[in-house]
């Protein structure tokens, strides 16, 4: 008996050992690969660059800065509209990444289309600033750790055994409460803004909006490579689109890159 079970504590050390040995084998394949883009880029070698970089998403590696490096390899290219769909992958994994804002800026200034948004009231800047603090993920731990500091104060309320103090610990744990409900509140509104938020870049170098998901339906407006639009529906093999001003229309699916296609 004693033998079996060494036997089986062998056999899970040696398969822990296994799958960290595989990990940090295909970390270095990938930090590999990363460093072997980046020689090609600086030698000018961009399109090899490029290929190097998307042998690392193949494999399932997605980070800001092998989508910082592509859209600078494609900018180079003067590839316009991959240039911008990959800064915005960088700009989605990674909102505070400066110099990723400045090479975006830098590429949008190329774009034909000039497309102003809407304005936003204070209430809804300072709402999506709020929800957008954090992910729906961390307001649901927040919410998770609120629940539980009311527990424990609530607790402490019950054995209190001083009248000032159960009250002080009572309103403390229904200040928990009522905190803990709105961060589960802002996981939802998160949650929900994030499924829906689905931006995509133009490639076409020029196309025609349609007011219907059909080729005979009236034309609305026209776009032009690099243009950012955020896909609202799908019918077929149109998508229907939504600029920053507002304007609504089918453009064909072939046409769109989807940025959070990952």
């Amino acid at each position: 008996m004693k033998q079996t079970d060494y036997s089986y504590t062998r056999s899970l050390m040696v398969f822990a050992l296994f799958l960290l040995w595989s990990f940090a084998t295909a970390n270095a394949q990938q930090g590999s690969l990363f460093e072997t883009g980046n020689e090609l880029y600086n030698q000018g070698e961009y399109q090899a660059a490029i290929d190097t970089y998307k042998e690392i998403l193949a494999a399932g590696e997605h980070s800001p800065e092998v989508y910082f490096n592509m859209g600078n390899a494609y900018y180079k290219m003067d590839r316009i509209a991959p240039s911008i769909l990959y800064y915005e992958k960088a700009l989605f994994l990674d909102p505070d990444d400066e110099d990723v804002k400045v090479n975006l800026a830098y590429a949008r200034n190329m774009t034909i289309d000039d497309i102003d948004a809407l304005p936003k009231t204070g209430f809804a800047k300072l709402t999506r600033g709020l929800l957008g603090a954090f992910t729906y993920s961390v307001w649901s731990y927040l919410a998770i750790v609120g629940m539980l500091l009311f527990v424990l104060f609530f607790i402490g309320y019950y054995f209190a055994d001083r009248e000032g103090r159960k009250r002080l610990l009572f309103a403390i744990s229904g200040g928990w409460v009522f905190l803990s409900l709105l961060c589960l509140l802002f996981a939802f509104q998160q949650r929900k803004w994030e499924r829906n938020y689905d931006p995509a870049i133009v490639f076409a170098s020029e196309t025609t909006v349609k007011s219907e998901p059909n080729l005979g339906s009236d034309e609305i407006f026209r776009l032009h490579e690099g243009t950012k639009v955020f896909i609202l529906d799908a019918m077929h093999d149109w998508k229907k689109i939504r600029l920053a001003d507002g304007k609504e229309g089918w453009l064909p699916a072939e046409e769109l890159q989807r940025i959070k296609d990952f």
